[in-house]
Order: C-alpha cells, then structure tokens, then sequence
C-alpha cells in the first residue's frame, strides 16, 4: 500500500517576488519538515509544471530541481497541459508500484504572472489542438462552447452557472492560501464582464502562481512512523480528442468518465462513500460537467442541484465539494492545481484543514484535467 505522509503548498495568487524555482525549493522543504523527514529518505522526484519550457525558455527542469536539492536521485518532468500536477501524481504512484522506488516527492508548481496576459494565454492555448487556435479559440471560448450546448440542452441559465462561483469563493475565504479570500455573491458574478459568452470574468478561475508537494511511500517503517496518513486506494488517467469538433458529445467530458469509473473499481468504493472532493473547475460549467461525469449527480441535474448548495460547507450533507476553493478561487496555477487537490483532500482526512474541515472525513476525491478534456485524472485517498 502507498501512502501520503507528507504536504506542503505555498500561498497562490500573484507571487511577484518568487521565481518559479523559489517556489519549487520553499515546497520541497516544506514537504520534508512537514513528514519530519530528511531527502535522504527519498527515492526520486516528480514535478509537474506545464509553461516553464514557453514562458521561461527552461526545458531541463529536472536538473535544475536536483541543483536546488543538492541530489543525484532521479528527478522527472511531466507535462499534461492543466492536468500536469495530477499526471505527474499518477506517475510516481506506478513508479513506486513498479519497485523503482519506495518514497517519491511529488511538485506541481507554475510562475505565470511575471509575463504579459497576451503571452501567458498564448501559452495556454498551447494546450488545444492546432485547428482550435488558427481560428482564435482560447480556452474561455471552448468552455463557453460546452457551457451553451448544456445549457440548451437541459434548459439552465447563467444565473445557474454562478452558483458554482459563489460556493467556492465562500471556501476559498475560509482557506488562508487561497489566491481569492473574497466572498461574492449572484449578482456580483451576473454583472461582471464576458469572457466569452455565456462565461463571465467570475465564472472563470484566474492566471495564479504557486507550488504545492506530496511525499508519498511505501516504506512500511516510514508511514508508520508518520504522524499524518491517508491511503492511496487509487489513481486512474484517461484521455480523449484534444479537439472538441472529434467527439461525440459536448455535454460531458468523456474522459473524466472513464477515469473516474476505473479509480471507483480500484479503490473499491462506492460514489456515496466519498466525503470531499476536489474537483477541476476552471470554469463554472467545469464542476457542473465534473459532478455528472464522475457520477455524483444524474446527467442533466447539476444545474438544478448546484442551487440548493448541497456541496458547500456547512450544509450537514457530509459530502462537500472543492473546499480550497477550487481553482475558481483558491487559484490554478496549472502545473501545481494537481497536486494542491490531493493535498488538500490529504488534509481533510488527516483532519487539518482548519475552518473548512470537514467531520468525518473517511474517503476524497482528487479530479484534475488537461486542457478542454483531452487528459483526466481521478485520484482516491482514504485513511
């Protein structure tokens, strides 16, 4: 069995005096001081981080993580556009499976506001297919796309869009590393400006910067000597068309379906049994999709359900939905979204997430995607 033992995140928003290896060193060390272990103990590295290569002109990140930590062990960069984090995850819990290692550190970590808006969002664009950016669509107006044909298709508004926004910012102030600690409300998100219709500015999560670690192991002397520990029960990845016009319906991400249907049937529990649950919304109609997709909610009710904030915290209905605050208000940045998801659904079953705990924790979810749906990844913890 592999285990978390370990988590530390660096506050996310607008970090103008950290590089991006700033925040990769502050969360290494933080992460071992957080397991009381020294890198000796570990086995190997993995980071995840997507625009290093564009923004920073900084392919060779793994040698320069192994700089930063004074080490010869085997350092790993994985890219998967937004869903870097949750890969690079996936990664290290096979690599340990495979008896490569015993105890991974894994980084999710991303430096974007240091460069121009028109920059970073080319970079992020990046992530759709060629076809998709010839024709000028960023990736508001692709979720746009997907948040019109739901709409049409089951009779919602925008108003049910913003009940999403208006939940997740009530989390994220209550997360003191939250990119946005600011409640809002119906009618801020309704008056804010179009991004690209029906989405709006506070429909949208924002350009974040910020790192977060996970020691995870299999040493059996290690975990049991670990203050804080929550069992890996499963992580699954699934892809589809990077491009929207290849499949077949655009009221769904495929690929969060069947990722999400293979970590249940690893982990060997039911959807009932999950109490938290971190789950990707880039954009308000993203954790709609996300909560049919992954078969907490029937198909066509979410924009019903999310009104009655069943899932926000407080509501005494035991199953809560992104307590950070989402990428919506805790922040996304894209390589380190992956990774704060499971540490954050860590801490809820470890029983530190403070004003945002949630009693009784027993199983998380972890939901981290590239791009428009082209990659998903579905992590399970339990204790």
């Amino acid at each position: 069995m592999i285990s978390v033992i370990g988590y530390h995140t660096t506050k996310f928003g607008e970090l103008w005096n950290k590089s991006l290896y700033d925040l990769v060193g502050e969360v290494i060390r933080g992460v071992l001081k957080d397991a009381k272990l020294e890198k000796e103990h570990c086995d190997a590295i993995f980071i995840g981080n997507m625009l290093g290569g564009v923004l920073e002109n900084n392919l060779h990140s793994g040698a320069k993580v192994a700089e930063i930590l004074d080490t010869h062990i085997p350092v790993f960069h994985v890219e998967s556009a937004c869903a870097s984090g949750g890969i690079a995850f996936n990664m290290a819990v096979n690599y340990i499976t495979a008896g490569k290692a015993h105890t991974v550190i894994v980084v999710g970590a991303e430096k974007m506001t240091d460069f121009p808006p028109d920059v970073t969002i080319s970079g992020l664009s990046a992530a759709a297919s060629g076809d998709e950016q010839e024709v000028g669509l960023t990736f508001p107006g692709l979720y746009a796309m997907l948040a019109r044909v739901y709409m049409e298709t089951y009779g919602y508004t925008e108003e049910d869009l913003a009940y999403v926004s208006v939940k997740n910012h009530y989390h994220g102030f209550l997360n003191e590393y939250a990119h946005f600690r600011k409640q809002i409300t119906i009618e801020d998100v309704l008056k804010s400006p179009y991004v690209a219709s029906p989405l709006k500015v506070l429909d949208s999560s924002p350009i974040s910067d910020g790192a977060s670690a996970l020691i995870i192991s299999s040493n059996h002397q290690l975990v049991a000597q670990a203050k804080y520990v929550a069992k890996i029960l499963s992580s699954e990845v699934a892809t589809d068309s990077i491009s929207l016009k290849s499949r077949k319906r655009l009221d769904e991400l495929l690929a969060t379906k069947i990722a999400a249907d293979k970590a249940f049937d690893q982990a060997k529990i039911d959807r009932k049994d999950i109490s938290v649950a971190e789950l990707h919304d880039c954009f308000s109609i993203a954790e709609l999709l996300a909560m049919e997709d992954l078969g907490f909610w029937k198909k066509g009710t979410a924009g019903k359900r999310i009104k009655e904030y069943e899932t926000m915290h407080g509501n005494g209905n035991g199953f809560i939905v992104n307590t950070s605050g989402g990428l919506k208000a805790a922040g996304h940045p894209v390589g380190a979204t992956g990774v704060k998801q499971i540490g954050e659904v860590y801490l809820q079953l470890t029983g530190r997430a403070g004003k945002r705990q949630v009693k009784k924790s027993r199983y998380g979810l972890a939901h981290n995607v590239g791009g428009s749906g082209g990659t998903a990844v579905v992590t399970i913890l339990g204790n």
